[in-house]
């Protein structure tokens, strides 16, 4: 679904980063010492720190296709929904629904909050 929405193709390009596992394209989207937290766990902060997060998240799948539905937001505050798909190193695949918000300080993601139940994504 495309979006009509001017923060919908920054959007993408994070997620097009993000699905190629382009761990420096990433963060090339977030301030020096931005703050992300993916789910339940713990807020992450600043780039070394996301770094190894993000990198061991990439490790544990194959790969991610990310499909954005809905953007809101203005200049300081973008709200995304949408749904990604992983696929599982042993080849099965799981579709989730999430919503996102970033908050935005010169252009650059300062706050990352990714809400979505991920343990589907490890269950046996």
């Amino acid at each position: 679904m495309t979006v009509d929405n001017p923060m919908a193709n920054r959007l993408e390009s994070l997620f097009a980063a993000i699905d190629r596992q382009d761990t420096e394209g990433f963060l090339a989207f977030l301030s020096p010492d931005a703050v992300f937290r993916f789910g339940s766990a713990s807020p992450l902060r600043g780039h070394d720190a996301i770094r190894d997060g993000v990198n061991g998240f990439f490790a544990s799948i194959a790969e991610s296709r990310h499909e954005i539905k809905n953007v809101l937001g203005d200049d300081a505050t973008v709200v995304c929904e949408g749904e990604v798909t992983y696929h599982r190193h042993d080849g099965s695949e799981l579709t989730l629904p999430f919503t996102n918000i970033f908050e935005l300080n010169d252009e650059l993601v300062s706050h990352y909050k990714i809400y979505i139940d991920i343990n589907p994504l490890y269950a046996s």
